[in-house]
C-alpha cells in the first residue's frame, strides 16, 4: 500500500467531514475558497484511496451497548498471534484490536450489550487456541471518544 500524500486542502477538507460528515460540498467550497468541482474530486479521491470512510457514528450507550471493556489478551506459543488476532478481529464486538509491546499480546476494545454479553464474550475468546490468559478491565463511563485532531499534524 503506498502513502497517500495530503497537501493543506485536503486536511482542510478532512476537518471539515469531522466537524459534520454531512456538510456539503457546497459549504466546504465557501469555507474553503474553491470550487464545488475542487471538493468533490478531493473528497472521492479521499474516499477512493482508503483515507476517508462517510459513516454514521452510533451512540453505543443510546442504542442499547452498556458494557464497555478493554481486553489484554496473552498468547502462547508467541508465533500464533496472527491468526489469534485474524479470529478476534471477525467477532462484531470489537472495536479496536491492536498487537501490542509490553506485558501481553493482543490489545482488544468491546462494546457489548451488557455484562452478561461480555463475560460471554470473553468466555468465547478464551477458547482460541493460543490464548493463554485474558486481563479484563470494564470501563465504567466514557468520558471521550473521538477521531484524532488533525491540528496535530501541523
Amino acid at each position: 500500500m503506498s502513502k497517500t500524500t495530503l497537501d493543506s486542502l485536503d486536511f482542510n477538507i478532512l476537518s471539515c467531514l469531522q466537524q459534520d460528515g454531512r456538510m456539503s460540498f457546497t459549504i466546504m467550497a465557501d469555507k474553503l475558497k474553491v470550487s464545488v468541482a475542487t471538493v468533490r474530486t478531493r473528497v472521492n479521491k479521499l474516499i477512493e484511496d482508503g483515507t476517508i470512510s462517510i459513516i454514521g457514528r452510533v451512540a453505543p450507550e443510546k442504542v442499547g451497548f452498556h458494557s464497555y471493556a478493554h481486553i489484554a489478551v496473552y498468547v502462547r506459543p508467541a508465533t500464533l498471534k496472527e491468526k489469534v488476532a485474524q479470529k478476534i478481529a471477525k467477532f462484531k464486538e470489537v472495536s479496536f484490536l491492536a498487537l501490542t509491546s509490553g506485558d501481553y499480546d493482543l490489545e482488544v476494545d468491546v462494546m457489548c450489550r451488557d455484562n452478561d454479553h461480555l463475560v460471554q464474550f470473553v468466555n468465547e475468546i478464551s477458547s482460541i487456541e493460543g490464548v493463554n490468559q485474558t486481563k479484563t478491565t470494564i470501563y465504567f463511563k466514557v468520558y471521550k471518544y473521538a477521531q484524532p485532531d488533525l491540528n496535530l499534524l501541523k
